[in-house]
């Protein structure tokens, strides 16, 4: 014991003081306090943040608990680095704050302020400073910097160095950012260190030659003859990037694609190798040879054989190979077989290769992996349309995936179901797509309900069952029911023979009965306006005691139909139209069909019960309503004697044929557009077919701008109709099928001031394609007058006369609501189709398609009225046309 008493005195200091024992005294607790010494003696000017290194600021980073935090980090860190930049002779090393920099970038800071060091360590003859500076040009760098062509010397210096690895740090760096000049100006480089000995170089220059090929195509002819001779080398990575290049260049060209295509026998034997070879423990992933080589030959094969019998033919036998030997536990196999099925269905391969393909994609369905399933589907998809019978083996499993819990699956499963219907199994394809529709969430019922009515329509097999599959959807798919769907239904309920159109209004009956008791139409709406038109035309075969003798069984084979009385039927129409949650456009389908049931029902009690339910819409809220409930009031007190003509059945409607659909589908705004300006004006017509006394043979009567057509008030057109005599049988009118204001408004035939009952007739005539004249036509000039030239080019037919209105203008404006009106004789019979269009263009035309019949055969006498709009101001032109040829009806 040399110092004893101070082994006494230091024991007994205090706690605080007796650092012997405290654990925390140790070499960071002293560092921390000469630190903290120096920052209390030493000035400003001499203090100097400690260099972080990289780990240490990566895990300052990650102990950050918050955004600004980080943030304050990072900015510190940026300072400290741009500090140390300004300094030329730093004592910490240029690489370890690019490193840093670098990080930072990462994270989404910018550090654009680092370029330049790049570049300086890019010039230095260091290795790793070389490593380190063209990593921060590959990140920091792109084409539009102005920096970025500071270092095109630099890589030509570096592509010619002797070190391997320093020509492919330079050649990854090209490959990188090279721009459009930088990829010219080193090409040739590029291109033969392609032809290198070293084949780590060489593996380095073809992946570069693939992304400049990829900037600039035109470079590719430099790099054909060094190609080819990539294919015999026995590196995997040579062999590999050789194949990579070529595909690129078969994929940019068509010529380059047809030079290559002599090298299929040798990417044959290639593959040939890989699947016979043994073990090899280099490339050899799960008991596979060389998985990724296969992978991008089998691409390449299916690029050269696609459109090309000789070459299908050279790789029929080795894809059959690959397709039979892999194995498919793993994933690395499922992935060759993946490539294997793309290449058969693309190339022209035998019928037992695609057979084998899409047994393959089967068995993929079975497997457990989503992905692969999901990959499965989405290539039958693809196939279906090569060899769809060999895809219908595998139904089952199909309608298997829509119960899928993966909404991706069930999307593809549903779409391959419904390219998979055809005549022999719509049935059970229709029951089990039912199924689906019901349990499925909203953003399949759209899409799969209107493909099932698409479906049923083409394949059903009988009317009955089209009905009863279309009643399914409306009650499955609710309102995610597209409207095209309600229009066609109501379509094929028209057209379909009396027996079925009582059963469709039995079946409509029983849904909208209970959508009415459970409370759940407002679900339902679709299915509700359906029902309300069915029940609405054939509500008499509702209720009639032949009802019960129609068969209505439906699914579990138990008779459940009830033939309503006229009294419950109101009534239920009664409690929807009260309803708060339907639309206004469910309740004009409900109040327009109870209307029509006054026509259907016989007893007075139904009769004053529907009178009063639709009275009581006179005061609605909603504009549309009240106005139907005053018009359709009007028809039970003061045109009483009107209701049963004007409400009768509707005719069948025509089909829409596919390519209307189509036409429909691309055209639907400017078609309403036509419709709509192919309407005239109430007052305007009622000017016309009671005007003045008829005019002389040429005689044109120029009015001045009318403005009191948008200010006055419209004549009651009721009116115009009370004169009318409905007692010839020979005249019926057409029943009601649209809104009572459209009813009226529609151009009918007129004589000087008395309405034939056969003007009716036409009434609700639709809009059809303009036929195709053959026989001679003669023309003539209805009115010329302002730069507007009206043609009536007249075809003789019979008793029916084809005219084709043209008009033409030459005036420097455009023409717009441009109107055409027409008026005959009641002895005739007049149908206006739809104008061309409504806005009379310079030099334009506009073309409206007139049927005259005439059954007495006297001469035809033509009354026209022409409105339109030019420069702001409004213009009407009248005039009467009795020059026809005499001959016209013969």
């Amino acid at each position: 014991m040399a110092y004893p008493m101070y082994e006494v005195d230091w024991s007994v200091l205090p706690p605080d003081q007796n650092r012997r024992f405290n654990p925390a005294f140790n070499i960071a607790t002293i560092k921390q306090v000469v630190n903290e010494a120096i920052e209390r003696v030493a000035p400003v000017s001499v203090r100097m943040q400690t260099p972080t290194r990289l780990r240490d600021l990566i895990r300052q980073i990650r102990a950050a608990r918050t955004a600004a935090e980080e943030r304050s980090v990072v900015n510190k860190e940026c300072a400290y680095i741009r500090s140390t930049f300004r300094e030329e002779d730093s004592v910490w090393s240029r690489c370890r704050n690019i490193a840093k920099l670098l990080y930072i970038h990462m994270l989404g800071y910018p550090a654009h302020f680092g370029q330049l060091e790049c570049l300086k360590l890019i010039a230095s003859p260091r290795f790793t400073d070389k490593r380190v500076g063209y990593l921060g040009a590959m990140l920091l760098l792109d084409e539009r910097q102005d920096v970025h062509l500071l270092i095109t010397n630099c890589l030509k210096n570096d592509l010619n160095s002797n070190t391997q690895f320093v020509v492919g740090l330079a050649l990854c760096t090209l490959g990188a950012i090279a721009s459009p000049e930088m990829a010219r100006d080193l090409a040739s480089e590029v291109e033969r260190l392609i032809k290198s000995p070293n084949a780590y170089i060489k593996k380095k220059a073809a992946l570069c030659a693939f992304r400049i090929i990829r900037r600039v195509p035109d470079l590719m002819e430099m790099f054909l003859p060094a190609t080819r001779s990539l294919l015999t080398e026995k590196n995997h990575g040579v062999l590999i990037t050789g194949v990579t290049l070529i595909t690129e260049m078969c994929e940019n060209s068509p010529d380059t694609l047809n030079h290559f295509k002599k090298i299929v026998p040798n990417l044959v034997r290639i593959l040939k190798n890989l699947i016979l070879a043994g073990y090899s423990p280099e490339h050899d992933v799960s008991g596979v040879s060389d998985p990724f080589l296969q992978v991008k030959i089998l691409r390449l094969l299916r690029i050269l054989g696609k459109n090309d019998a000789e070459a299908s033919e050279a790789m029929n036998d080795i894809l059959a190979q690959v397709a039979t030997n892999t194995e498919t536990s793993k994933n690395v196999g499922n992935t060759i077989l993946y490539e294997t099925v793309l290449s058969i269905m693309d190339i022209k391969s035998e019928s037992s290769l695609r057979v084998l393909a899409i047994n393959i994609l089967g068995r993929f369905l079975l497997n457990n992996d989503k992905n692969i399933r999901y990959v499965a589907l989405n290539t039958l998809l693809r196939t279906v349309h090569v060899d769809t019978s060999a895809v219908q083996r595998h139904r089952t499993t199909i309608l298997e995936c829509l119960k899928d819990p993966d909404v991706s699956i069930r999307r593809r499963a549903m779409e391959l179901s419904f390219a998979l219907i055809n005549s022999q199994n719509i049935r059970a394809m229709m029951k089990e797509l039912l199924l689906f529709l019901e349990r499925s969430d909203a953003e399949f019922k759209a899409h799969c309900s209107s493909a099932m009515v698409l479906a049923a329509e083409r394949y059903a097999p009988s009317n009955k069952w089209h009905l009863d599959t279309l009643f399914q959807v409306l009650l499955k798919a609710g309102n995610y029911l597209r409207d095209d769907t309600v229009s066609n239904t109501i379509q094929i309920i028209s057209s379909a023979p009396g027996e079925r159109q009582a059963y469709a209004s039995q079946r409509l009956w029983i849904s909208l009965e209970r959508s009415a008791v459970c409370g759940d139409s407002t679900e339902k709406q679709p299915l509700i306006q359906v029902a309300a038109w069915t029940i609405g035309e054939y509500g008499d075969m509702l209720v009639s005691e032949a009802s019960n003798a129609i068969s209505m069984v439906d699914d579990d084979g138990v008779d459940e139909f009830v033939r309503p009385s006229e009294e419950y039927v109101i009534d239920i129409y009664q409690k929807l139209l009260w309803s708060t949650q339907l639309s206004i456009t469910t309740k004009e389908f409900l109040l327009l069909s109870l209307a029509k049931l006054s026509t259907r029902f016989t007893t007075q009690p139904s009769q004053d019960k529907i009178r009063v339910i639709i009275d009581t819409f006179g005061s609605h809220i909603h504009i549309e309503l009240q106005q139907r409930g005053v018009e359709l009031s009007q028809l039970f007190r003061q045109y009483a004697n009107l209701r049963p003509a004007l409400l009768e059945r509707m005719p069948p409607m025509e089909p829409v044929t596919t390519v209307e659909r189509e036409d429909s589908d691309t055209e639907t705004e400017p078609a309403t557009i036509v419709q709509q300006n192919s309407l005239p004006e109430q007052d305007a017509l009622l000017d016309l077919i009671i005007g003045s006394e008829p005019l002389s043979n040429g005689d044109v009567e120029h009015a001045a701008p009318a403005v009191a057509n948008n200010n006055t008030t419209t004549n009651d057109i009721l009116d115009l109709l009370s004169g009318l005599d409905l007692s010839t049988p020979s005249a019926q009118p057409p029943p009601l099928s649209a809104p009572m204001s459209s009813v009226f408004t529609t151009p009918m035939s007129v004589a000087n001031n008395n309405v034939s009952p056969a003007l009716l007739d036409g009434l609700f005539t639709s809009a059809a394609p303009m036929p195709q004249m053959q026989a001679p036509e003669t023309v003539v000039t209805a009115l010329e007058r302002n730069g507007l030239r009206v043609e009536l080019h007249v075809q003789r037919g019979g008793e029916t006369a084809t005219i084709t209105m043209k008009a033409h203008s030459s005036a420097n404006s455009a023409m717009s609501e441009f109107l055409f009106q027409a008026a005959v004789p009641r002895t005739f019979r007049l149908d206006m189709m739809s104008p061309s269009g409504s806005v009379l263009t310079p030099q334009g035309e506009i073309t409206q398609l007139l049927k005259i019949t005439n059954p007495s055969k006297t001469p035809l006498r033509l009354r026209i009225r022409i409105s339109y709009t030019i420069d702001g101001n409004p213009v009407l032109e009248q005039a009467e046309v009795n020059n026809f040829p005499p001959d016209l009806f013969n």
